[in-house]
């Protein structure tokens, strides 16, 4: 049992990281590229937010198809549809061009975001639903901790479509799991009782679910706080402090080895005092550190050795709250797991992109408005939190998860 139940988090953690990979290995390149296509900083981050969009957007599209269709097949067209974005980017002659290929890469890539998350409703609740997130988080952890590395070493030795090449090779590799070791998981009865009007109805159903709205917020806000990291720090850690490359993906590996690293205490937290109160606190340790970040660069520290080990601290406390406030979201709505997974992870990506879409627009190489950016979501995250995680929902939660 432990075998499979790792052999699961697995195969669903590397799907998972082939979107992110996407990204992780293309921050580094951002500056490069803008001075290979001759396009602005703003054009560039375009390319990250587009990306970002389309991975919004298209959550609501795979998540009821997969509750009609199965799982595996959806997974298999995005796939497919990310390596033909991915082609595209790695020919693209102009910045428009790798715009829109973006765009198709995101629309791909889309599928192994929500998907695997569903996998997990349809097999699991409770602490047992967190522990197998937090394993797959632990796996898909090799996107934001070694993609940046990996991208960098690429752009150095063959320039910067290379990276798009690989994560070609990347998605070919994930559809051969798929294929080899992903059982279905949504029965042939379930996908039955499944239709665009039951889509619907679910949307209906979700939306006017205040305990989930709040929920699903509380992990936008905080994805959205990371978004700002990811759209800004590689102009500011590479242009402003000096970094190389290779540098700024240690830089931003560290952040995300404290959040990965963080996440895998959930389920035996989750456990000891409920996933609930667990999520209120670190949720509000959070906002505390991220704000005090802002404040001490604002009186005049401005070092990237003061900055790097509050956010690494930072990071480390957002990873217990994003996947346990996802399974808590997803706990009472199993019949309707691709739905919420994908209402959840749209919402997420909403917060995201309004964030990034505002930091691009004020963004300038000072790390300023990327800390602004990463403190006002913070907040939001801790205020959603303890509105919706009151003490009658607490207890609801830890007897669930108990």
């Amino acid at each position: 049992m432990q075998r499979s139940f790792f052999g699961l988090a697995l195969v669903l953690g590397l799907v998972s990281a082939v979107g992110p990979f996407a990204i992780d290995m293309y921050l580094p390149a951002l500056p490069t590229i803008g001075r290979s296509l001759q396009a602005s900083p703003a054009t560039v981050q375009a390319s990250l937010i587009v990306f970002f969009l389309a991975l919004g957007m298209a959550q609501v599209i795979y998540g009821p198809v997969s509750d009609m269709l199965g799982r595996k097949r959806p997974l298999y067209f995005g796939l497919a549809l990310f390596s033909l974005g991915s082609i595209g980017c790695a020919l693209a002659p102009d910045a428009g061009t790798l715009v829109a290929m973006r765009f198709v890469q995101g629309l791909g890539a889309c599928a192994g975001m929500v998907i695997p998350r569903a996998v997990v409703r349809d097999l699991h609740t409770g602490t047992e639903a967190a522990r197998l997130m937090s394993m797959l988080m632990l796996v898909f952890s090799v996107s934001p901790i070694l993609a940046p590395l990996t991208g960098s070493l690429l752009i150095e030795a063959f320039g910067w479509r290379a990276v798009f090449w690989a994560v070609v090779g990347a998605a070919a590799l994930a559809a051969a799991l798929v294929h080899n070791f992903l059982p279905e998981t949504r029965p042939l009865e379930e996908r039955a009782s499944s239709s665009l009007r039951s889509a619907l109805r679910s949307y209906a159903v979700l939306l006017r679910d205040g305990h989930f709205m709040g929920l699903s917020l509380i992990g936008g806000f905080g994805v959205a706080s990371f978004f700002a990291y990811l759209a800004t720090s590689s102009f500011v850690l590479i242009d402003h402090y000096g970094l190389s490359p290779r540098e700024y993906s240690v830089a931003f590996a560290a952040n995300a080895a404290a959040f990965i690293g963080a996440s895998q205490l959930t389920a035996r937290l989750g456990r000891r005092f409920g996933l609930a109160p667990m999520v209120k606190v670190a949720v509000t340790v959070y906002a505390a550190i991220m704000v005090a970040t802002l404040v001490v660069h604002g009186l005049g520290a401005d070092s990237l050795w003061v900055m790097l080990p509050m956010l690494f601290a930072g990071y480390g406390a957002l990873g217990l709250v994003v996947p346990t406030s996802m399974v808590l979201a997803l706990e009472a709505h199993g019949p309707i797991a691709g739905a919420a997974s994908a209402l959840a992870g749209t919402m997420h990506f909403v917060c995201g992109i309004l964030v990034m879409g505002t930091v691009s627009v004020f963004a300038h190489g000072d790390p300023m408005p990327m800390l602004s950016a990463i403190a006002a979501p913070a907040v939001a995250a801790c205020a959603f939190a303890w509105g919706t995680l009151r003490p009658p929902m607490r207890g609801a939660s830890a007897g669930a998860a108990r």
